[in-house]
């Protein structure tokens, strides 16, 4: 079975087009239109004017539809109820496709109730969708949204599991985009500039990160970004409080070792039913909140916090992470994905416990820091982990110290989208010698030494230079590209600007010329008249008059445009020079326009030749040329049109030497194939700078922090073909910082870091390692050199416990060293002294040994006799538990006999703690006094117990035999010696046997012939018979008690051992209980025998380890394994086993987890309200018990919606409860309980409807429209419109009866019709409201009448005719079938007639209830009830009744079923 989901296309949400029935329907062209939420959660309103006139109200809901999931071939319906005035128009439409078609669609409305349906008679697949229902009049809209999902069965599903693949990889942000073009629905993007990407990214950035942010940006003004990102916060800051109570804990996105990535928000929103929305780069992506659908993007969201996740991470998920409420963006993210992979990765290491353990991999890409993850969670430099990078950052390794049984687990890498994880197993230390014992550190490591990483990780390297270099040739050759494009265009802009600016001057340099020389032709006239007039005076003066002509007119020439022609003859025209100069004027500013445009197409010497090449001298065209230097016109030709002699233009021409663009090959010189990298060095360590260039033998220089560099002793400059490098020899702070090379104009740049950690000088490390030995009470001084970067933190340890001055301790810190003094040394002070320094370079520790020696502890007892006879006694004793950490020299020992106060010594007698006295009198009693000797001194005492010498002392009872081997014809059987030997060596053994059932023990060796050995083999045995054994001991004294008897023992030979068990099952489980079942393995004779008990074993999934359960074979074929993990993973098996060994195990196929059997939720209750009343402030509690394995996921939802934190809601285990401690109308809904786990899921819907008792109707009006009826109407009750389960009840009195009984009741309209008014009679009317709570008071009419008109009565009286009714009884209308709840009332009655009246009497089992008070019976007008008020199960049974008259009876009988 599979759900086809509707796709989330909620067209109220930002950024998509409403289109459809709400986009068909224009809004009215008010002023303003507002848009807010209704008070019905999931209905948004559109309000068309300001303000709503009275008696006017805009669409809203009063029962929304609800979202359906139904099965495909259902019946599908969705209803609402909707008000406003005038009545709104409902209408319907969905996201993907339309309803108007008849058969499949059908919109109806219901009068009686107000209710609106959209029915889908036959559901399909493909109407899974997102539908909308509106509701429209003048003054606004209102729109509601609601999902139909369709459970498809049957051989559909293979095809929608393509079609869903299909659908997942239309869901990735570019095809999404391209799904949306296609639906027609154009998603309105968020511009996302570069400038706004940054303020997102600082919007949400720790403030640590500014100044990386900012460098990486190229943001230089940080104080202006400051000031700039603290009002944009505040802005921010005022739009989230519309939707959000506090957001806090935003957490960046990170790639966790799933190779998901992540990001989280705790944020408590105002409303849990806002909407969220994620946008990648500005544009929206789908997500889903059902984390096991196979989605892109998905939200988890658990309690207050929010989590997104990116599944299947791609190089195309990088990008901008935005997250929106409603519109308002709360938080952003960049997501970086580096473009690495692992060349090798971390694999599975196995370490010591106290071991350290070390991962190690290799990237394909240098990358400074990769992500450590241990058992989930994150890794960073401690004292218990240490990540270190290789100087090429291709090598990553973590060393995890100090390895402890805890610390085994899952231990991951990450670098950009990829990871790799590898297990850590501890092995502990199970010599049970070291039980209890604090194990010592050990200094190897586990992992790490496989692969040759230095190899991989230099081929690496190359492979990366190799295809960094071909990239940035690629590069070159696309720049080289768009630097020759932008050229010729740049080139062409430029050309064309100069020719309109050129064109421009020239124009206006014409005209003002034209102008210029009209005005001197015209004062050239004028004077020329004046000069005549004078001629003709005076005839003489005509020649110098001409040559005064001629010189004016070249002076105008000159002026004009400084032609040469401006006075060619004494006696020329000077009209004619004029006009030349003018003309020649006009030309020069012609050429130096078209010198000017040459010069901005790139020629050269135009403006030279056109501004001088007749003698112009314009400053202008002179300017235009030089500005053109350098182009391909090279020679200029100028020439003068003879035939144009009025305009005297001089033309210039331009010839072209060579292409435009030329034919050339640019040498890009040298450069850089290898750029130096950073280099991180300890101070007095060396150091190299290396770059490669493009050419051999190049000059340069080195640069450090902008300042030339000098070769000295300490700083080496040295070149070996394309190779430049820089060496320092021993390297300090001086010589950090950036470092440049330069040459022939390109450079490169790397940073020196100079790192200073905590050293120790090797010798001074190998003197402190040498361990101390000194005495007790005196002081041992520790005092070791170092160096480093200050401040230091210097910590000294004993035993791993950190020590601080005291009384007895002193620490001294100077510079460049540290000391520890401990006085009065104790011997428990003996241990390991361990020295840490720790700076922001590193961590560093030194490990010495003290051992502080003492007088030995005492020997210890207790005293082993090993022989104590009439001539000697020898005994055995223990060595001290403590030597003083000196080898024992001697034990000291003194002698008493009982009965005497002076003590002999018998002096050293050596390291053995063995002595055997031979100086002893026969039956006396002797002490010893006992110490140790070493070189520190002699310990104290031990004080034996008495040793009688020489006395019948008979040795103990020996240890219960235990059988070897069994045979038909021998059993042989072991024991251990008396630990009571008598004071002498052990002689021998007897051993007794004894059949099971006698009581007779025989002797199984001769009396003269004992046991030498604690081993002896029994043949005198009888085939099938059962026997058990006991053995004494024999000393000196002779034999002593017998011990034990041994277990019975079959005489026969060895068992088979048994096989598997057969049909290993579970029948039973909790959380912390697991009962198996079997049947017993079957035998074989010769190959497997029958089983006499059985083991079971288990093992948790992370434990390669069996555990038993048993200590002891159990014999039946069932166990109960108690104290097991809830919900862990565990392996089982069983074994049989019998006197032939253990068979071999059979286990489970498949691994079982602690918890009951899985079962699908189910509610357990029969009897469920699914329709809840309650009054208004009152509380509302609902209840819903379940059982489900394993513990389910609750959840409740409000129409669809999660429910408000005015709602609490209880879970316990199988049962939940829902509570409103204080109802509101607005409670009032469908409330919906899910219960889901990894079986199935449950639902149940109650409909919970909060209301009050209704307020009155209005006045109330009676009208007579037809006589003998009256029409009742009044006005509506104020609470009509918000409780649409609200009707009316009315009742009438009139003058004749003075009573009031009820005329109608369930009302939903306004106005009721009475029928039968008589005349003369005065009417009243009272108008109830009625809910599910209660009535109203009434509203009562005024009083009506009818006045009649009184006529005489006439009375025809007929003729009397006698006439006989008797007859006998019948029953009219007979007894019916019933069956009544238990606690209702039940309601009997049936129609007799009968003349005379009948007696009717009730039976219930043929037994008369006439006279029974439970029972109210009555006879009306023939017709008889019989009414039981609460019927119970003893009203269970057959009733009849009978009527009888003297003319004869009547029967008539029914059955009472009374139903829980």
């Amino acid at each position: 079975m599979k759900v086809m989901k509707s796709k989330v296309t909620d067209k109220s949400a930002e950024g998509q087009k409403v289109d459809g029935a709400e986009g068909a329907m224009e809004k009215p062209k008010h002023k303003k239109v507002k848009k807010f939420r209704s008070k019905v959660p999931g209905v948004m309103i559109t309000q068309y004017v300001e303000e709503i006139p009275e008696g006017k109200s805009h669409p809203d809901f009063t029962r929304k539809p609800i979202a359906l999931t139904i099965q495909e071939g259902k019946f599908g319906v969705f209803k609402a109820i909707v008000y406003g005035e005038p009545t709104p128009k409902v209408t319907w439409n969905r996201a993907n496709g339309k309803i108007d078609d008849p058969q499949k669609f059908q919109s109806k409305y219901d009068e009686a109730t107000g209710e609106h349906t959209l029915e889908i008679p036959k559901v399909c697949t493909e109407d899974a969708d997102t539908y909308k229902c509106f509701a429209t009049n003048e003054y606004g809209k209102a729109v509601c949204t609601i999902q139909l999902n369709v459970i498809e069965v049957g051989f559909k599903k293979t095809r929608e599991i393509a079609k869903s693949k299909e659908e997942q990889e239309a869901l990735k942000p570019g095809s999404f985009r391209t799904m949306l073009k296609k639906r027609g629905e154009v998603h309105e993007q968020k511009p996302l500039e570069s400038e706004e990407k940054i303020w997102e990214i600082l919007m949400s950035a720790d403030k640590k990160d500014y100044e990386q942010i900012c460098a990486e940006y190229g943001i230089t003004n940080f104080r202006g970004m400051l000031t700039k990102l603290a009002e944009m916060k505040r802005e921010r800051e005022v739009e989230q409080a519309q939707f959000i109570e506090h957001i806090s804990l935003l957490k960046h996105i990170e790639v966790n070792a799933d190779e998901n990535a992540t990001f989280e928000i705790d944020m408590d929103l105002k409303d849990a039913s806002s909407r969220i929305f994620l946008y990648k780069d500005g544009i929206m992506v789908p997500y889903t909140v059902e984390m096991e659908e196979e989605m892109k993007h998905q939200l988890k969201r658990v309690g207050k916090k929010f989590i997104f996740t990116i599944k299947n991470l791609d190089p195309a998920d990088a990008g901008l992470y935005s997250v929106d409420v409603e519109g308002v963006n709360v938080f952003s993210t960049d997501f970086k994905i580096p473009p690495v992979n692992f060349a090798v990765k971390i694999q599975e290491v196995k370490a010591e416990e106290r071991q350290d353990a070390i991962f190690q991999c290799v990237l394909t890409a240098p990358m400074a820091e990769i992500n450590w993850m241990g058992k989930s969670a994150p890794i960073e430099n401690n004292d218990k982990f240490e990540i270190t990078v290789s100087e090429d950052k291709l090598i990553h390794k973590l060393l995890v110290k100090d390895c402890q049984p805890l610390d085994a687990g899952i231990y991951a890498a990450v670098a950009g989208i990829h990871s790799c994880n590898a297990w850590l197993v501890v092995e502990v230390d199970k010599n049970p010698a070291n039980k209890g014992k604090k194990i010592a550190r050990k200094t190897t490591q586990a992992g790490g030494g496989d692969l040759d990483l230095e190899k991989i990780a230099k081929e690496q390297a190359e492979k990366h230079k190799k295809d960094m270099e071909e990239r940035m040739a690629e590069a070159k050759i696309k720049a080289a590209e768009r630097g020759v494009t932008d050229a010729a265009a740049q080139a062409e802009k430029e050309a064309a600007d100069a020719a309109a600016k050129a064109a421009r001057e020239a124009s206006r340099a014409a005209e003002a010329k034209a102008k210029a020389k009209a005005e001197k032709k015209a004062a050239k006239l004028k004077d020329a008249k004046e000069k005549a007039k004078a001629k003709k005076k005076a005839s003489g003066g005509g020649a110098a008059g001409g040559g005064a002509a001629g010189g004016g007119a070249a002076g105008a020439g000159a002026a004009g445009a400084g032609a040469e022609g401006g006075g060619v003859a004494g006696d020329g025209a000077a009209g004619g020079g004029a006009a030349g100069g003018g003309a020649a004027g006009v030309g020069a500013a012609g050429g130096g326009a078209a010198g000017g445009r040459a010069a901005g197409v790139g020629a050269a010497g135009v403006g030279a030749a056109g501004g001088g090449a007749a003698g112009v001298g314009a400053a202008g065209d002179g300017a235009d040329g030089d500005a053109g230097s350098g182009s391909e016109y090279d020679d200029i030709v100028v020439s003068t049109d003879e035939s144009d002699e009025e305009d005297g233009a001089t033309k210039t021409k331009r010839v072209r030497s060579r292409q435009v663009v030329p034919d050339t090959v640019i040498d890009p010189g040298v450069h850089f194939t290898l750029g130096l990298s950073d280099v991180t060095a300890i101070v007095g360590d060396p150091a190299e700078l290396v770059c490669k260039l493009s050419k051999e033998n190049v000059d340069g220089v080195w640069y450090l922090n902008g300042e030339e560099i000098e070769p000295d002793d300490v700083l080496t400059m040295s070149k070996d073909g394309f190779f430049q490098s820089l060496k320092i020899s021993k390297i300090s702070e001086d010589y950090a910082g950036k470092y440049k090379f330069e040459a022939d104009g390109r450079k490169t740049e790397a940073m020196i870091v100079v790192e200073d950690p905590p050293r120790f000088d090797p010798e001074e490390l190998n003197k402190f390692s040498v361990p101390i030995v000194i005495k007790k009470g005196q002081k041992a001084t520790f005092k070791i050199p170092f160096v480093g970067r200050d401040p230091m933190k210097i910590q000294w340890y004993h035993e791993g416990e950190e020590l601080s001055d005291d009384t007895n301790i002193k620490i001294e810190h100077g510079e460049g060293y540290s000391q520890l003094t401990l006085n009065k040394l104790q011997r428990k002070d003996t241990g390991e002294i361990k020295f840490k320094l720790k700076n922001e370079f590193g961590t560093v520790e030194a490990f010495a040994k003290i051992v502080v020696i003492d007088k030995p502890t005492p020997p210890m007892g207790p005293l082993e006799i090993i022989e104590a006879s009439q001539n000697a006694i020898e005994v055995k004793w223990r060595s001290p538990k403590d030597d003083g950490g000196c080898k024992i020299l001697n034990y000291i020992l003194e002698r008493q006999q009982i009965g005497r106060n002076t003590w002999k010594k018998l002096g050293p007698i050596g390291p053995e703690a063995h002595y055997k006295d031979s100086d002893v009198d026969h039956g006396r009693r002797y002490c010893y006094k006992i110490r140790a000797d070493t070189e520190m001194g002699t310990s104290e005492l031990m004080e034996t117990e008495d040793v009688q010498a020489g006395t019948k002392a008979y040795a103990g009872p020996p240890s219960a035999p235990k059988v070897v081997s069994a045979f038909k014809d021998c059993i042989t059987l072991t024991w251990n010696p008396p630990s009571n030997t008598g004071g002498t060596n052990i002689l021998g053994y007897n051993m007794e046997k004894r059949k099971k059932g006698s009581n007779l023990w025989s002797p199984v060796n001769p009396a003269d012939d004992i046991i030498k050995e604690k081993e002896f083999g029994v043949k005198d045995v009888i085939e099938g018979m059962e026997y058990e054994f006991r053995v004494a001991a024999i000393n000196n004294s002779g034999a002593g008690e017998f011990g034990t008897p041994s277990e019975f023992v079959f005489a026969r030979d060895p068992k088979k051992p048994p096989g598997k068990v057969i049909d290993l099952k579970v029948t039973d489980s909790t959380y912390t209980t697991l009962s198996l079942g079997w049947t017993k393995p079957r035998e074989e004779e010769g190959v497997e025998d029958e089983a006499k008990g059985f083991f079971v074993e288990i093992r948790p999934a992370e434990c390669p380890e069996w555990d038993r359960c048993n200590n002891n074979p159990i014999i039946m074929t069932s166990f109960t394994v108690k104290g097991m993990k809830s919900m862990a993973m565990y392996w089982v098996r069983v074994i049989a086993t019998n006197d032939g060994g253990e068979g071999k195990p059979q286990e489970l196929d498949n691994y079982i987890l602690a918890m009951p059997p899985p079962v699908r939720p189910r509610f357990t209750d029969q009897k469920v309200k699914s329709f809840m009343v309650v009054q208004a402030g009152n509380s509302a509690r609902f209840n819903m018990n379940f059982e489900a394995s394993p513990w389910p996921d609750v959840t409740w939802m409000k129409d669809g919606m999660p429910v408000s934190k005015r709602v609490t809601i209880s879970n316990a285990e199988g049962a939940s409860q829902l509570l409103i401690p204080s109802s509101e109308r607005s409670d009032t809904g469908i409330y919906t309980i899910m219960v889901k786990n990894i079986v199935g899921q449950e639902t149940f819907s109650i409909e919970i409807r909060v209301t009050d008792e209704p307020k009155p109707p209005g006045p109330v009006e009676v009208d007579e429209n037809v006589p003998g009826t009256v029409t009742v109407s009044w006005s509506p009750s104020p609470d009509e419109k918000r409780d649409d389960r609200l009707h009316y009840l009315v009742s009438k009195r009139d003058s004749s009866k003075r009573t009031w009984h009820t005329v109608a009741d369930h009302i939903f309209n306004n106005k009721f019709t009475a029928c039968n008014i008589m005349p003369g009679r005065e009417y009243q009317f009272r108008v109830y409201a009625k809910n599910d709570m209660g009535s109203s008071q009434p509203s009562e009419s005024p009083k009506w009448e009818i006045t009649g008109k009184r006529e005489r009565f006439v009375l025809d009286r007929p003729e009397s005719k006698t006439c006989n009714l008797e007859r006998p009884p019948k029953f009219l209308v007979p007894l019916k079938m019933h069956t009544a709840p238990q606690g209702y009332e039940c309601y009997m009655s049936c129609a007799v007639r009968g003349d005379p009246t009948p007696h009717v009497t009730w039976y219930r089992n043929n037994i008369s209830l006439n006279t029974n008070t439970n029972y109210l019976i009555s006879n009306t007008c023939g017709v008889c009830s019989m009414l039981i008020l609460r019927v119970g199960p003893k009203d269970t049974g057959e009733y009849k009744i009978t009527a009888e008259n003297h003319l004869g009876r009547a029967e008539c009988s029914t059955k009472l079923t009374v139903s829980d």
